[in-house]
């Protein structure tokens, strides 16, 4: 987990050196509201808005080498960054651009992770609103370690980010879904 911590300060600090607007979110930000699950890559949100990404793409991808041989392309269109640390450890970077995403950059907090390190992550329920919208099986349990691990949770604010973004995607049972989780974890039937 050190190796991991550290590696997020690399890029943490390569985006702060730039002024640049991100958090860190999945794995490592789970670490801090849910359960500590394994995890093997530092995923950060980085505020591009649209039609200055490659500025972002290029600055990153002549820091840290690439994961993937057509990085720049496959940033291009998925809008998403496969690169590495210097020691090898995955760093997935997204290109923000939506309303929600500005705001959970916006929102986000420093928590330290060593003595005198911190990384900026963000918060729970932002975690849960970006997990929920991914909708994949792993994101489902670690949204149950966060609802686990955290009682006090603003609940508007989740509902009123996640459905537009369950609609865009078109996936209703997105929503579906959380309340199931929600109620699974309070105990309530």
């Amino acid at each position: 987990m050190k190796d991991l911590v550290l590696a997020a300060k690399t890029l943490q600090t390569f985006c702060e050196d730039r002024g640049w607007q991100f958090c860190i979110i999945g794995g490592v930000a789970l670490q801090v509201w849910g359960e500590n699950r394994l995890t093997l890559d530092v995923d950060l949100t980085l505020f591009a808005g649209f039609g200055d990404e490659e500025n972002y793409i290029d600055q990153l991808i002549e820091e840290f080498p690439s994961r993937i041989s057509d990085a720049r392309e496959f940033a291009l269109l998925r809008r998403v960054i496969l690169l590495e640390s210097p020691g090898g450890i995955g760093f997935d970077i997204s290109l923000g651009a939506f309303d929600f995403e500005a705001l959970m950059v916006e929102r986000s907090v420093y928590v330290e992770f060593l003595p005198g390190l911190t990384l900026k992550v963000c918060t729970a329920e932002d975690l849960i609103v970006s997990k929920a919208f991914a909708a994949r099986p792993k994101d489902w349990i670690d949204i149950e370690s966060i609802l686990i691990k955290q009682s006090e949770l603003d609940w508007d604010y989740i509902l009123r980010q996640l459905t537009p973004l369950a609609e865009l995607k078109e996936a209703p049972e997105i929503l579906e879904n959380l309340s199931s989780v929600r109620q699974s974890c309070s105990g309530e039937n």
